[in-house]
């Protein structure tokens, strides 16, 4: 059976794929969903929040956003490098810190750069 494509307009088979037919999901996003659920992510998360002492990093160098210095709600290990662009640092302590929501999100929106989160990286 033949219909029309809503990608290209053409007339097609029905089991053929489009090649205009955009891409939802990148491939490397299915690899990066099962690294996160992955036992050795689990393993790393839990040893950085215990290096940083279960403390957001930021709050306690006192960053933009700060309320109060010792912060230990809602924390999160944050990829400083985004996995999407450098995935072979996944795993990388220097390229991890323990953030609040907060601070996690300022981090995630370019907020906070880069260079001033690995200065908040305790030795």
């Amino acid at each position: 059976m033949k219909k029309a494509c809503k990608y290209c307009g053409k007339i097609h088979d029905t089991k053929y794929i489009c090649e205009k037919k955009p891409d939802r999901k990148p491939k490397q996003l299915g690899t990066i969903d099962a690294f996160r659920s992955s036992y050795e992510w689990k393993l790393k998360r839990e040893y950085i929040k215990k290096r940083d002492r279960y403390l957001c990093q930021a709050c306690l160098n006192n960053l933009e956003g700060t309320v109060r210095r010792i912060c230990t709600a809602n924390l999160s290990v944050h990829h400083i490098e985004p996995l999407k662009n450098h995935f072979e640092l996944r795993l990388d302590e220097t390229n991890l810190i323990t953030l609040c929501e907060y601070h996690h999100e300022s981090a995630e929106c370019g907020k906070i750069p880069a260079e001033l989160l690995r200065k908040c990286i305790p030795p």
